[in-house]
């Protein structure tokens, strides 16, 4: 079989930040800017294979075209300038970031204008630029995750390697959380995605907590696969061609027209992932990253509390207008242009029951918060 050679082609977008109306609850970013489209650890199993993610008509072409935005680092200084201050999801330490060096001077961009960064990773090659995130978090903060969903002593590990391609040792990319964590630099594990029959066992699921925990780690976030269009006739193939025996338990899991599992195994899985992370001391949350001195930064801290608060509603399975309830308040305190301690402290419990979506239930349990939280004068 002929390797087939890898393409760069270097060009200049007219954009590189993507907005959001605010930051989700799952990694805190509000923005995301990419350096390159395409990646040459090629996983078989990633969504940017999607047509509404991926430029390629092939999704072969996708881990050997790689297309390098030369000009990145000077649109996301401009989109930048007048920007609400929030995480940005950056970075992408594929091997020919060697060469580029875009990745380095986005984040630089990201130092110098004072923003907080998140960074997902499968390659350790991220350890070149520690000097410039540990500079980065000491004056906004930053949060590293490794993508990682098996580790080195798991019954399934040589198979998913395989289905990894060209990505490191799942051994390295814990090395380099090690390093990562020594640096003052908070780090855990993205467990994504959560491939059935391979890594969705309790046992794996206790691996991956360990490991990350043993090596510094102080979360794993979670998720299960999602396949569509022409990933999932991509992904079907590999099955039928190198993993035949898992082809009929995922013809199942995934029929045609469906986005995620068909067995809705998603909360079971976040539940074992919870599990596993109690057992070593570490969350199964990502921590916000919060400027020092933020204005707004309680108003942070209590988003961050309702959604929370919000998953472990969602774990326990109770209704949706309740879901709702918790998910509109969190949007409403983020969406608050004023500083919600001091209309605490000018207009007291009334205050805070005032704000939309709030009401006297909330209001009470933001306002009991926000007094076993305060500091001491």
């Amino acid at each position: 079989m002929t390797t087939r050679r890898t393409t760069f082609i270097p060009y200049r977008p007219r954009t590189v930040l993507n907005k959001h109306k605010r930051a989700d609850h799952w990694f805190w970013t509000r923005y995301s800017a990419y350096p390159y489209i395409g990646c040459q650890h090629g996983c078989e199993f990633c969504y940017c294979r999607e047509q509404k993610y991926s430029p390629y008509d092939d999704p072969h072409d996708f881990a050997h075209v790689i297309k390098v935005k030369e000009n990145a680092p000077e649109l996301l200084r401009r989109a930048l300038k007048n920007a609400p201050l929030d995480p940005i999801f950056t970075g992408d330490y594929q091997p020919l970031e060697r060469k580029f060096e875009i990745s380095r001077r986005m984040l630089e961009v990201c130092h110098e204008m004072g923003f907080p960064v998140f960074v997902l990773e499968r390659n350790p090659g991220i350890l070149r630029d520690l000097d410039l995130l540990k500079a980065i978090h000491e004056r906004s903060r930053a949060v590293v995750a490794f993508s990682i969903i098996t580790t080195p002593d798991s019954q399934e590990y040589d198979r998913v390697c395989q289905m990894e391609h060209l990505a490191p040792p799942a051994a390295k990319r814990f090395a380099a959380m090690e390093k990562i964590a020594a640096a003052g630099i908070p780090v855990g594990v993205c467990m994504m995605p959560i491939l059935p029959g391979l890594c969705d066992d309790e046992a794996n699921f206790d691996a991956v907590a360990r490991w990350t925990a043993g090596h510094g780690g102080s979360f794993v976030l979670a998720s299960g696969l999602t396949l569509s269009d022409q990933q999932k006739e991509f992904f079907f193939t590999v099955l039928r061609e190198r993993f035949p025996d898992l082809l009929g338990l995922y013809q199942r899991l995934y029929p045609p027209h469906s986005y995620g599992p068909a067995d809705g195994s998603g909360r079971t899985l976040a539940l074992r992932a919870r599990e596993a992370c109690a057992r070593y001391g570490i969350r199964d949350r990502m921590p916000r990253p919060i400027v020092p001195g933020e204005k707004r930064a309680l108003n942070k801290r209590v988003v961050e509390r309702l959604a929370e608060k919000l998953h472990e509603m969602e774990l326990n399975n109770e209704a949706d207008h309740l879901l709702w309830k918790y998910r509109k308040a969190a949007w409403a305190v983020e969406d608050m242009e004023e500083e919600i301690g001091l209309l605490y402290r000018t207009m007291g419990l009334k205050g805070l029951q005032a704000i939309p979506d709030l009401g006297p239930g909330l209001g009470t349990e933001i306002a009991a918060w926000i007094d076993a939280n305060s500091k001491p004068a």
